[in-house]
């Protein structure tokens, strides 16, 4: 699972980058500003579709190897899910078999993101299981973990909503992102039953991710959906009610770095999704603070809780954590830990982070100049954070 070549330190001719992501991908030319911004030469860069064509790339030992997301790129995508029409919420089962197989074909290099746990980060199952394991503060779930209860359609969802008595819960897609395909499901009295989700069910049968959040009613519906996405595998949380801002449902992604809680950004919205491309906005961070603080809670001790999950991933320099703040700001529970989770333009560390002025990707530059220069993990998780 884990990579020798984190703890190779860099020659003294100087520290080189390369980056696997897609050219065209805003993603990539930000890192590739950073890298620039701070000295250095541009980044190599390997084209997901080069990767996938070629049986897998080799990097020089002296090159700092960056894993980007190969997503937004339809031949990337229809390699990968076998699918021609990227809009399609099917096919997640054998994405994520494609993708952890090329990551086992990259070879060489100092690597910044571990194979092993970007297989266990696009798991939510497992993922789950390993967090609460650590004792991070998870929602309950009845399929965590390699002993978690099968999901082979909507009669399981059923069952096991009676079973763990939860009637709200989130169905999800094992191996998805983005919030493709998943439905925020919540019952009522006479046997109401209704699902807020971003998938269009179309006429055919077929499943599409769509911008607009739309929301079923119709039982038949939300089975059909369900029973087309249980191949794929499905992981079911309970329900967290969330705090709310300005009447809105709010969330936090907090982006980790090198162990450290370094950026943060409220989202909040009017559906059970906040995700900022289905119409999430971004809230008031300050307000959020004063929240906390009005609560009893320490703002630290908040960051502290995504600190706690990015540890569980010692091998990758930097994840996106989405914490969800229960009613009244109290509690926190850790919904998503996210592999590619750093894209938030124009966002600015915390203050203390020791990343204030840097938006994530110039944060991460810096902290893998530091950390690839000795040995070790990547972030060694610590306590007793400064921020202010």
């Amino acid at each position: 699972m884990s990579t020798s070549s984190a703890a190779r330190p860099v020659p003294p001719g100087g520290p080189r980058f390369a980056v696997v992501g897609n050219p065209e991908n805003r993603r990539v030319s930000l890192f590739a500003d950073a890298v620039r911004a701070a000295g250095l030469p541009g980044p190599r860069v390997v084209a997901w579709t080069d990767v996938l064509r070629g049986r897998g790339a080799d990097f020089a030992p002296d090159e700092i190897v960056r894993i980007d997301s190969p997503g937004e790129n339809p031949e990337v995508d229809r390699m990968l899910r076998g699918t021609p029409d990227p809009t399609r919420v099917e096919g997640s089962a054998r994405w994520y078999a494609g993708f952890t197989a090329a990551l086992r074909t990259l070879r060489g290099g100092i690597r910044l993101d571990d194979p092993g746990d970007l297989a266990v980060l696009f798991d939510k199952r497992a993922c789950h299981a390993v967090l609460d394991a650590a004792g991070v503060p998870v929602p309950a779930s009845p399929t965590s973990g390699s002993g978690g209860a099968p999901v082979r359609g909507w009669d399981d969802v059923r069952k096991l909503m009676r079973e763990h008595r939860m009637p709200r819960l989130f169905v999800k897609p094992a191996h998805g992102s983005s919030a493709s395909g998943v439905l925020a499901v919540e019952t009522g009295g006479g046997g109401r039953i209704r699902a807020t989700t971003s998938v269009e069910l179309a006429a055919d049968g077929g499943l599409y991710n769509s911008l607009r959040v739309r929301r079923h009613d119709s039982e038949r519906d939300i089975a059909v959906i369900v029973d087309a996405l249980a191949p794929d595998g499905l992981h079911l949380e309970r329900w967290v009610p969330k705090a709310s801002q300005q009447g809105r449902a709010a969330d936090l992604r907090v982006v980790v770095v090198a162990g450290r809680a370094t950026h943060a950004v409220v989202r909040t919205s009017r559906t059970p999704l906040t995700n900022l491309h289905l119409g999430g906005s971004r809230g008031d961070l300050a307000a959020a603070r004063e929240a906390v603080a009005a609560a009893g809670t320490r703002w630290p001790d908040v960051l502290e809780v995504c600190e706690r999950a990015a540890s569980c991933f010692p091998r990758t320099l930097c994840v996106g954590v989405d914490l969800l703040p229960a009613v009244g700001w109290r509690r926190a529970f850790v919904g998503e830990v996210n592999a590619f989770g750093d894209l938030l333009p124009r966002l600015t560390g915390l203050p203390g982070s020791g990343a204030e002025g840097q938006d994530t990707y110039a944060a991460q530059v810096a902290a893998a100049l530091r950390t690839t220069a000795r040995p070790g993990p990547l972030h060694p998780y610590r306590t007793g954070t400064s921020h202010v």
